[in-house]
């Protein structure tokens, strides 16, 4: 017979072939012919090595249908491969999967959007299925472009513009879930992949116009929920190049400004991934915000507000080596921002360009703002061990004069800038500590972090002063009295109030040996400062009355009287000429707390002298109470009357009432005299660290005028001259003082006395070895030993200075 004859014949044609023509009915719209379709599935099954000649065969089909539009045929075709692949798990089924995603391509790339769906709805069904064998050579990198391509359809049917892009999604899914937890799939992490999948899902995330629709035919709900999975599945290592793109998407759709969008998609990040991975984040966002280091204000501000989400839920977990890293890097951008807002200070003449620069610095508070609630918040959700570290990380931050301040160079920010980072940085101190429960008061006020909020209590700015107590409120208060004690008033029943006390601890008391003259010193020198206002002395009357609470044995309440008396004295004798309010502020401070201690420790006679004091003060002197001076409208008198007696609180009243076991009157007789330390030998503290100006200060104050050389010689003069009588009796007044405090004084306070002392002869001696042992310049050079090793600095001759006879 000719061999053309067996070419027509069907009969001879291949059995696969016969059985998958059979599937397919005259016509389309019957649909798939089930009897024949099991035929075909037993047949597969049955003999296995045919599947992929099946599958190859399928796919000509499918492709001459598609060319010729015949989709009812397509249709057919696609359901007969679903189901087989349903049916087969052998071996053999990895070349019917290479034909299989061929033809799920030719849908993909038509322009049709059923086509579209109907093969990503088949590459869906196929990535549920968990092969056998991993598979060394398949790849799905046109899948993800093509998904991604879907996911970002303009359709002008906004129904089929939506279910082309739910379709992009459940296919961007699909290749999610079929690569993920296949280790030879990593390859669908790496950066190409990434910048496509992610923005993807964000971008239907964003657009969220179809919210009312419900589960998975609404695009933003199913891209969040694909996007958490995603997240959710990826590993240590992968992390970066999953956030990276989140962060280029938000930058190239300018979303950071609002920054609503971008908050919620940390917050998705943040509860999606592992809680070990959270620092990978946070490090990222740090990154960017460096990054965007010299934007507008309100980028880095919505950059911050998200950086302060993403602490927010990590600070409970485990955030690792970056807890430094966090407050350095905002510590910094602190400092810029400052930067910005202060530097077109040269700029503000004309009025369009001081309307523009109100703006830039009202901007710029928005970051700073953003800032601090950043650090206070971060500071404020970790563990007390890691806080304190934070705290004295901080405070090292703080511009203060005698302090090596490398990191905030404020010699070129100048004063206003120099404030401006000491009131921030203290404002966000003040958050770190709020809440702060340390159980010695050695872990809460160590002396590397007292010592510079003390000199910081010091400056001459009142609000800086009002920052710095209030730090220490929430350090010293352990039991939450503050809030009881708000405003400087006569309690008439401190027992009403509830007060939360402890017995002292033996550290406690060690503490107060060490830095008690410390505390004093720095409550007595900020009270007479010229500037305070009422909130400064409610603030003070705080601090006292919580060192009596938490602070106080028997030898410091003695010491507490004792600065309330000197604090009395000081204002009676009015050295310094300070202004009448102040004057009485400062009585009714001493008033409003020996009536709480008087209650505190609950003395009878004590409370009988104090409740006198204020009652005469009441008919006679009422601007000597906090419940008159502070008014608006208080009337002070031109002078305070010494003599009347009854309206002052008197030492020897005092000491006669605490007459009973446990309290060492004789020290009440001793006058509390606040111990000298380095700062005392600036004429008046600074609040910023621009050492020249404070040289010339010094030096311009030390200058006498000429004007008062020239001294009028008088008969009182002369008279005066002469007398030594009162200078003789002041000279044995001294001596008995110095006597009566060696011999009545606690040791500590000795100590510190003498040891101020021994500083400033040290330092004095110091600056004269200084001065006299310096060699000459040398045009040759000076030999310098740094760190073990020796270099010349060598001085030019234009630069020395000669003496006058040498110069001609």
């Amino acid at each position: 017979m000719p061999a053309g004859v067996c070419g027509c014949c069907g009969p001879l044609r291949p059995r696969y072939k016969r059985l998958v023509d059979n599937i397919f009915p005259e016509d389309p719209k019957d649909g798939l012919v089930k009897s024949d379709m099991e035929k075909l599935t037993f047949y597969a099954v049955s003999a296995p090595e045919k599947l992929d000649r099946i599958g190859a065969y399928l796919a000509e089909r499918l492709s001459r249908d598609v060319v010729r539009h015949r989709y009812g045929y397509v249709v057919i075709a696609m359901e007969a491969l679903d189901q087989l692949l349903m049916a087969c798990h052998s071996q053999s089924i990895k070349p019917f999967v290479e034909s299989f995603l061929h033809m799920v391509a030719k849908l993909l790339e038509s322009r049709e959007p059923d086509l579209q769906v109907l093969g990503t709805n088949s590459f869906v069904k196929f990535a549920n299925i968990e092969e056998d064998t991993p598979s060394y050579h398949r790849r799905y990198d046109f899948f993800v472009s093509q998904f991604s391509a879907m996911c970002h359809s303009t359709h002008e049917d906004p129904e089929t513009c939506s279910r082309i892009r739910v379709a992009g999604i459940k296919g961007l899914q699909g290749v999610v879930r079929k690569t993920v937890n296949d280790e030879l799939q990593a390859i669908i992490w790496e950066p190409q992949h990434m910048d496509k999948l992610i923005p993807s899902m964000l971008f239907n995330m964003q657009d969220n116009e179809d919210s009312e629709r419900a589960g998975e035919e609404n695009p933003a709900s199913l891209a969040e929920s694909c996007f958490r999975e995603l997240l959710g599945r990826a590993a240590y290592g992968n992390m970066n190049n999953a956030v990276h793109p989140v962060l280029v998407h938000l930058d190239n759709h300018r979303l950071w400004d609002p920054n609503d969008f971008a908050v919620s998609c940390f917050r998705i990040i943040m509860y999606s991934i592992q809680a070990q991975h959270s620092h990978h984040v946070i490090q990222q966002v740090l990154s960017h915000l460096d990054t965007h280091s010299k934007n507008t204000p309100r980028v880095r501000a919505g950059i911050v507000q998200v950086l302060l989400e993403t602490v927010a839920i990590a600070a409970k977990g485990s955030i690792g080596p970056t807890v430094l890293e966090v407050f350095n890097t905002l510590l910094k951008h602190l400092r810029m921002s400052v930067d910005f807002e202060l530097g077109d200070g040269s700029r503000r003449n004309s009025a369009s360009s001081l309307s523009s620069t109100r703006t830039k610095e009202s901007e710029e508070r928005i970051v700073q703002n953003a800032i601090i609630q950043t650090i206070g918040f971060f500071g404020g959700n970790l563990p007390d061990y890691q806080r304190a570290e934070v705290m004295m990380f901080i405070m090292g931050k703080v511009p203060v004069y005698g302090t090596p301040c490398h990191t905030l160079d404020t010699v070129k920010i100048g004063h206003q800038g120099t404030k401006r980072i000491q009131a921030m940085l203290l404002s966000s101190l003040i958050m770190v500590t709020s809440g702060f429960k340390c159980k010695t008061m050695c872990a809460g006020l160590p002396v590397a972090f007292l010592e510079p909020l003390c000199s910081i209590s010091l400056m001459e700015d009142s609000e800086l002063r009002q920052l710095v107590l209030e730090i220490l409120h929430n350090i010293i208060d352990r039991h939450d009295n503050r809030a009881k004690l708000r405003g400087i008033r006569i309690i008439p029943n401190v027992a009403a109030l509830k007060i939360k006390r402890e017995k002292i601890s033996k550290q406690d008391v060690v503490f107060m040996k060490k830095h008690g003259q410390q505390l004093y010193r720095h409550i007595y020198l900020g009270c007479k400062e010229e500037d305070n206002v009422e909130k400064n002395f409610e603030l003070l009357f705080t601090a006292l009355a919580l060192i009596t609470i938490e602070l106080a044995n028997e030898e410091v309440m003695i010491d507490l009287i004792r600065l309330s008396i000197a604090l009395q004295d000081m204002v009676l004798a009015n050295e310094e000429n300070m202004p009448m309010f102040i004057r009485c502020g400062i009585m009714a401070l001493v008033a409003a707390y020996l009536n709480f201690l008087s209650q505190m420790i609950a003395n009878p006679p004590f409370c009988q002298h104090v409740s006198k004091v204020i009652e005469m003060r009441n008919l006679d002197a009422p601007y000597l109470l906090p419940e008159h001076v502070f008014r608006e409208k208080c009337v002070l008198p031109d002078a305070l009357d010494r003599d009347d007696v009854g309206l002052y609180f008197q030492t020897a009243d005092l000491a006669e009432a605490l007459s009973v076991p446990g309290y060492n009157v004789e020290r009440l007789a001793v006058p509390y005299i606040p111990q000298v330390t380095e700062e005392d030998r600036l004429p008046r503290r600074k609040s910023f660290v621009d050492t020249i100006s404070l040289q010339v200060d010094i030096l311009s104050n030390s200058l006498p005028d000429q004007s008062q050389l020239a001294e009028e010689i008088t008969f009182e003069t002369l008279k005066k001259a002469i007398d030594t009588t009162g200078l003789e009796e002041q000279e044995r007044e001294r001596r008995r003082q110095v006597m009566e405090k060696f011999q009545k004084a606690p040791f500590e306070e000795i100590a510190a006395h003498c040891e101020s002392k021994a500083n400033m002869l040290h330092d004095r001696l110091a600056q004269i070895f200084e001065l006299t042992i310096r060699p000459p310049p040398s045009p040759s050079g000076t030999v310098t030993v740094t760190s073990g090793h020796a270099q010349y600095q060598s001085v030019p001759v234009y630069e020395m200075k000669f003496p006058d006879l040498c110069v001609y």
